[in-house]
This record gives C-alpha cells, structure tokens and sequence, in this order.
C-alpha cells in the first residue's frame, strides 16, 4: 500500500481559496481507533462556518466530519468493528481525505444493501431529524410542528420522520420548487415564507392555537416569529443558523408569550454513547431498507473539486445531500 494519500488542508482560515489539495502520510490508528478508507464525505453548513473561523479549530486541520467507508486498519483495543467492515461516522474531523483515523466507537455498522453514499448522508443530517423529533420534543399524533427550511437536507429528512411520529406537520421553504420537495417528503401544509407570512399562515393553519414546537435551523431571520407561532408552553428547538445567529434575548419574553421552552441543541450530546449512536443509525438504516425514509443525494464531487462543492452549499441551491468522492 502506498504510504501517502490526498487530503484537503486548511492552514489560514477565510474564502473557498484556503482549501488546499495535498498528499500527506497516511495515518496510523492508535490504541481505541480505526482507519476509515473513505469512500464519501459529507458536507456541512459546519465545515463553511470551520473554513471561514466562526467555529475556531487548530490549525492546519482537514475538514469533514462525516463519512463512509470500509475499515482497512484497526489500532490496538478495537473490539467494534473488523478490517472489512462498511461503516459511517460523523462528529469527528478529518473527512476530506482518502483515509481517516477514527475511534472505534463512533463508527456505525453500514448493513448490506445501503450504499455507502446513502450511509454518509444518513449521519450528521439522519441523526439530527432522529433526535429533534424523538429526543428534543417527542412529537406524538396529538402535536403540530412547524418545520423551517423543510427541502434542504435535513429539513426533508425530519418531515418524513416527524410523519413517521404521526404528528401534524406545517412547513417552510422559500420557492415552489422547495414546497413541492417538502410536500413529497410528507409535509401537510408548507408555506412559502418568501410570499406569505409564516406566522399569519401557521396561526390560521392551527385556527389560532398555533403549534406545539418549532424546529428552526434558519435563526435570525425566522426565531422572534417562530416564538409567535408556539401554543403556551410550546418549544422553540433552535437547531442552527443559517440565516446567521439570533440576537440574546431577554428570558421575559418566554413568559409574556406563554410559558415557552427554548432550546438549542446539536448532535454530539445526543450521540454521546455509543449505545445511543448505534440505535439512532440503526432505525434510519432500517427505514431506508424498508422504503420508509427517502434519501436523496443531490450533488457528488470529486475531492480536487471541493471549493465547488463549497461554492455549491454556500448559495443555498442544494436539493439533498452534497458528497465528496475521494
């Protein structure tokens, strides 16, 4: 086997022009970890906001935190996977390359008959829709969500999954193109925020009592109308910020409007034990198996071509899931 390997590497923080392609030594797993030959990476709002310094990591870094692959090498103490096995991880940087060293407990079991591409667009964004409607607020059949940004990768995965609850789900996207990818997803009314008001729209959707919780990954420009959306004691589920992040806000206000519970959560306290990771990517694996949960991979790039692909979800047209193909 070659002893190097291409990897993207960031050494000053800033623009798409900082992700520089380089051969590298190839990692060795230590004590507790594997090496992953990665077969895709995920990309994530997090890695743009890791690339332009808004999330601070040491520098140089590779980016990534998502991907699949086959195990090729395992250090000493790895007891939860073989050399050989398909597997998918996120959580941990390092993705944007042809190998990845990982620990061993944070990889999930890629079943036969899921491709390793579906498997990597399953993890941060299947696992995310898996905790904010069963752990967050489990919506039940008696609730009303109202879900943001309803088409984009996540948005669409969390609809099918709320559905799966039985909940009723009221959604946002920006066009009518979006509004029918959230409606394919299962959505019952989706509200194009762009010409309508969202808030008037859900307020005469639920005749006037509004909805039980609010998952919102948008931030600044939709939470203050999102917290007039929710019932009395309703949850506000601030999940992300794409629009940028919202402005402190006084905690009265949660008790002028009724009592209401706000949260901003992110995946890694949800995946906090391996128990908990293995019984979230199982039930997204075992949907996708049985048809119940639609994947859809959107974009794949090769890895020379990754500021592209930046490019591509920095302008918001994502349809999916964006991979890139080492």
């Amino acid at each position: 086997m070659t002893s190097t390997m291409q990897a993207i590497r960031i050494y000053a923080t800033g623009g798409r022009e900082v992700l520089q392609l380089e051969t590298i030594p190839i990692p060795e797993p230590g004590p507790g970890q594997v090496r992953v030959k990665v077969a895709y990476a995920g990309l994530n709002f997090i890695d743009i906001y890791q690339r332009l310094g808004q999330y601070k990591l040491p520098l140089p870094f590779t980016p990534g935190l998502e991907a699949g692959g086959v195990v090729d090498a395992i250090g000493p103490d790895v007891t939860e996977v073989n050399v050989g096995d398909r597997v998918a991880y996120c959580m941990v940087n390092g993705a944007y390359a042809q190998y990845a060293v990982v620990p061993a407990a944070s990889v999930a079991p890629v079943p036969p008959g899921i491709g390793l591409d579906v498997a990597t667009a399953l993890m941060v964004q299947g696992m995310t829709a898996h905790y904010l409607a069963f752990s967050t607020f489990p919506l039940a059949r008696q609730h009303t969500t109202l879900i943001h940004a309803a088409a984009g990768g996540t948005g669409r995965l969390l609809v099918q999954v709320a559905k799966r609850t039985g909940a009723r789900v009221l959604a946002t996207a920006g066009t009518a193109e979006k509004a029918e990818l959230a409606r394919s997803a299962g959505a019952d009314a989706v509200i194009i925020y762009t010409q309508e008001d969202f808030v008037s729209e859900v307020k005469r959707l639920t005749n006037g009592a509004g909805v039980d919780v609010v998952y919102d990954s948008v931030g600044q420009s939709t939470f203050a109308g999102g917290l007039d959306c929710l019932k009395p004691r309703g949850m506000m589920v601030l999940w992300g910020q794409a629009s940028g992040p919202v402005a402190p806000i006084d905690p009265q206000i949660l008790n002028q409007k009724g009592s209401l519970y706000l949260t901003r959560p992110s995946l890694g306290a949800y995946i906090a034990t391996r128990a908990e990771l293995l019984e979230r990517a199982s039930a997204l694996f075992a949907w996708v198996q049985s048809g119940a949960l639609d994947v859809r991979i959107d974009r794949i790039f090769p890895l020379a071509d990754v500021a592209a692909a930046h490019a591509y979800i920095e302008g918001r047209q994502t349809k999916g899931k964006v991979l890139l193909q080492p």
